[in-house]
């Protein structure tokens, strides 16, 4: 037997009637004959009971015979199975699987803090009591396996300055990674009979050595590109300005002047702070 039986009992309600008939028979026997013989009945009674199963909703009860896989039952209600069979309960229901912050390092080599977070549910109960040895244990250490070799396969951020042109990352393309380490668990957790309902990234950053380093990096990058942003708005702007002056006849330029005003509008429109006027009451030269 290498595939799960799914299995349904004697009804344990019946069985149980038949157990409270036995004990009152036998007690009213014992009682009106005094002949001890009729505590058989009650023997047999509780050996019956023994046999009783309760099966909540979303729960399944494995049964062995002396080692022998039978069958499991996975309908819940109150059934009757044979009183030597063992009996190992396994839950159906979905559980949640927080792991620890693993440091690992991402595609570029730099050092950083990842965890996952994993739905997860059993779907075949041969496999998880059978073919591992403790499935919950197995859950925990393939879910880490996975998410240090997904770590591993995309950057933690695309950097310019470093020539790196990944389509996905680990900070910013969320649903891909959660699609990629989900594929990725679900085949490591198979041989075990486990369905992944969901898995995504809980907790990503760098680590603590090299975190401050990294957001004064990220920072720079970001003034650098809002920098640049700003000189091409002024460069348009100084454009549009000397296009205006020139078509409205305001003003004759020269080559001299019309850098000098070219100088002084970049000043204003790409300085951190505002521009003090200085009024002129000369000619243009002075």
């Amino acid at each position: 037997m290498k595939q799960e039986k799914i299995i349904k009992p004697i009804s344990g309600y019946l069985m149980l009637v038949i157990v409270i008939g036995l004990i009152l028979s036998g007690i009213y026997f014992l009682i009106n004959t005094g002949n001890p013989q009729y505590l058989i009945f009650i023997a047999v009674a509780f050996i019956i009971l023994k046999g009783l199963v309760l099966v909540n909703p979303n729960n399944s009860r494995v049964l062995l015979l002396f080692g022998k896989y039978i069958g499991s039952i996975k309908t819940n209600g109150l059934f009757w199975v044979n009183p030597l069979y063992k009996r190992k309960n396994i839950s159906l229901r979905a559980s949640n699987f927080d792991s620890e912050r693993l440091k690992v390092n991402d595609k570029l080599g730099n050092p950083i803090m990842i965890s996952t977070i994993l739905v997860w549910r059993v779907t075949n109960t041969y496999k998880a009591s059978f073919d591992v040895d403790n499935y919950e244990n197995f859950v925990r250490v393939q879910t880490d396996a996975a998410v240090r070799k997904l770590a591993s396969m995309y950057p933690y951020d695309n950097f310019a300055d470093e020539g790196l042109t990944e389509d996905i990352t680990l900070r910013s393309s969320v649903n891909e990674v959660s699609e990629a380490l989900e594929k990725e668990v679900e085949e490591r957790l198979a041989i075990a009979g486990i369905e992944v309902l969901e898995a995504r990234i809980g907790y990503l950053a760098y680590a603590q050595e090299i975190a401050s380093a990294m957001l004064k990096r990220q920072q720079a990058t970001a003034i650098v590109a809002a920098r640049h942003k700003i000189v091409e708005g002024a460069v348009s702007m100084v454009e549009m300005a000397l296009d205006e002056l020139g078509k409205k006849n305001v003003v004759e330029l020269d080559d001299e002047r019309k850098a000098a005003m070219v100088s002084n509008l970049m000043v204003i429109l790409c300085g951190d702070k505002d521009a003090s006027p200085i009024l002129n009451t000369g000619t243009l030269n002075h």
